[in-house]
């Protein structure tokens, strides 16, 4: 197993960050910033799949009351999203926001910095600094050419001295670029001079099959070296997808425990059943399940009870019929159109 690499820890609305605590999921809410009712219900949604931090967009006066809301409605930590008006953070500390995400050094002049910093630290709120490819300054993209991973790394750290210069060190540091290879390296070259928590992304990463794809690529190459403590799988999709997927990835990792494990074969001319279906029905049916259990679907006897001998409990087909099996060891045959019902609870037996 990889060794994660100690960053200082932090606190955001009761959910630890960094230090060796567990990778967290991020996702942000997608509704227009009036509509408080459909973001409520969104943020809900979101918690019910398993995010765990929400971020949420201010970009104006009118929407500082949705963090109030959100806050009684969901218990996860709600992170306000601020571009250039330090009154917006302000506000959203007051609102009793959990995190703010903002660039300091397009805020203003030290003195509102310094206002935002006092603010957040009243209340214990750890400030996201986020860079991307679009926020690098003029003089450091005229140094470096392009948003190399060295010029985000600047900017970077640029922000974080703004926050430091008060005494302010409960900073997250994100770092992103839609280039796999440039985030890649920006976030293992920021881990090398910076001990805060780094938060994970490859952004404008595409739509659910690229930015997957990509996040899989950026994020989980540097989470197996042992980078970063918290994440987020942008994508141009429903949020939730962002939530599955990032979840997902982390259990392929090792670093989630905690629901259901899928083992698929990817067919061959063996198989007699629909399997591709069967395995997409269960895994949709099963999303959501909490148990710790690997679930197999496999094309045929052959490499069904044996080669997926480990999962807790499965399926293997056979000519218009399947068997189930646990722990290698067959239980009963079963007709093809009863299969995926007869696993379904099968696995609601499961304790």
């Amino acid at each position: 197993m990889f060794t994660r690499e100690k960053t200082k820890k932090l606190i955001s609305g009761g959910l630890p960050i960094g230090g060796g605590s567990p990778v967290s999921v991020q996702s942000m809410l997608n509704k227009s910033c009036e509509d408080f009712e459909g973001n409520i219900e969104q943020a809900r949604r979101l918690e019910s799949v398993g995010c765990q931090i929400i971020r949420v967009a201010i970009p104006n006066i009118e929407t500082v009351p949705l963090i109030y809301k959100l806050k009684l409605a969901v218990n996860v930590p709600i992170v306000a999203d601020i571009h250039f008006d330090y009154k917006l953070a302000l506000e959203s500390v007051a609102a009793g926001v959990d995190k703010i995400r903002i660039n300091p050094g397009n805020i203003g002049d030290d003195s509102r910095v310094k206002m935002v910093v006092d603010a957040c630290k009243s209340r214990n709120i750890p400030i996201r600094v986020g860079v991307n490819s679009g926020s690098v300054e003029k003089n450091i993209l005229a140094k470096y050419g392009a948003p190399t991973a060295e010029a985000l790394v600047e900017s970077g750290i640029y922000h974080v001295r703004l926050l430091e210069k008060f005494d302010f060190d409960d900073i997250v540091l994100s770092i992103k670029s839609s280039n796999v290879d440039t985030m890649y390296n920006a976030y293992i070259l920021a881990a090398e001079i910076c001990k805060y928590p780094l938060h994970l992304g490859v952004t404008e990463a595409g739509t659910k099959r690229m930015g997957i794809i990509s996040s899989a690529a950026g994020i989980g190459g540097l989470l197996l070296r042992g980078i970063g403590d918290t994440i987020r799988v942008s994508l141009t999709d429903d949020p939730a997808e962002e939530v599955y997927a990032a979840i997902d990835l982390l259990k392929a990792l090792g670093l989630r425990t905690g629901g259901v494990k899928f083992i698929s074969c990817p067919t061959c001319g063996r198989t007699k059943i629909n399997l591709i279906e069967l395995a997409n029905k269960a895994q949709e049916l099963l999303k959501d399940c909490n148990k710790d259990i690997t679930v197999a679907i496999m094309g045929c006897v052959v490499n069904g009870p044996g080669e997926a001998r480990e999962a807790d409990i499965g399926i293997a087909g056979g000519d218009g019929c399947g068997l189930i099996f646990k722990k290698g060891e067959i239980v009963r045959k079963v007709n093809e159109d009863k299969l995926l019902e007869e696993l379904i609870k099968e696995i609601d037996q499961i304790t």
